[in-house]
Order: C-alpha cells, then sequence, then structure tokens
C-alpha cells in the first residue's frame, strides 16, 4: 500500500485514480480495502476543493441560493430576527454581521467562507 496524502495536483489525482481501478473491488475483509476508502476521501476531497463556486460577492451569491431554495427575503428575516437589517444587507446598505453569516450558511448551505469575502457597500 502507497503512504497516500492530500492530492494536490491533477497529477496525483490520476495516481489516485489508477490506484483506484486497481482495487475498487476490494472488499470489507480485503487488505485493499482500507487503501480504496481512503482513497475515495482523498479524490473526494480534491475534487469538491477543485469545484469551482461562481466567483460573485457574497450578497449575489446569497439572492441565487434564495431563488434555489425558493426563500424570500422574509425567510432570512425570520432566520435572523431582524428585518430591516436583512434587507439593508441585500440592497448593499450594510455588511453582512458574523451572526448572519453563521444563519444564512446553514440556512442556505454556502460555505461560510464564500460569505466572508469582501465586497463594495453603497451609500
Amino acid at each position: 500500500m502507497k503512504n497516500w496524502a492530500i492530492i494536490e495536483n491533477d497529477k496525483e489525482l490520476q495516481t489516485a485514480y489508477s490506484r483506484f481501478e486497481e482495487i475498487r473491488m476490494a472488499k470489507k475483509d480485503d487488505l485493499d480495502y482500507k487503501e480504496k476508502m481512503l482513497l475515495l476521501l482523498l479524490i473526494s476531497q480534491y475534487e469538491e476543493q477543485q469545484s469551482t463556486l461562481p466567483d460573485l460577492d457574497p450578497i449575489e451569491f446569497i439572492k441565487i441560493r434564495m431563488d434555489d431554495f425558493g426563500y424570500k427575503q422574509s425567510t432570512l428575516a425570520a432566520e435572523y430576527g431582524d428585518k430591516g437589517t436583512v434587507s439593508k444587507v441585500l440592497n448593499y446598505k450594510q455588511p453582512l454581521t458574523l451572526t448572519m453569516i453563521r444563519k444564512f450558511s446553514k440556512l442556505l448551505r454556502i460555505p461560510a467562507d464564500v460569505l466572508i469575502k469582501e465586497y463594495t457597500l453603497q451609500h
């Protein structure tokens, strides 16, 4: 069994794919089973990191996800607890707060790191 590590580039990914194909039929009691499971994890992790999220500001991303889920501004206000503040945030008049980032990340299934990106407010 090779000493696998975090996959960091496409060449390492191809090596992992090749090895996975060799051992993909390994059953739980086979020696290669743990390696197969580790490769699945490493490959999935790399692919997830490489999947590109659109390069949007956090507010646009929130609006897209609201649309995806059929949520209205009132849905976010109910989650956050303040309709006026949510309105200001969605209209670029006020920045997202840490509490909003936490709540909206969970509600809209958006990674928090997407919501902490800087964006321009309108005055």
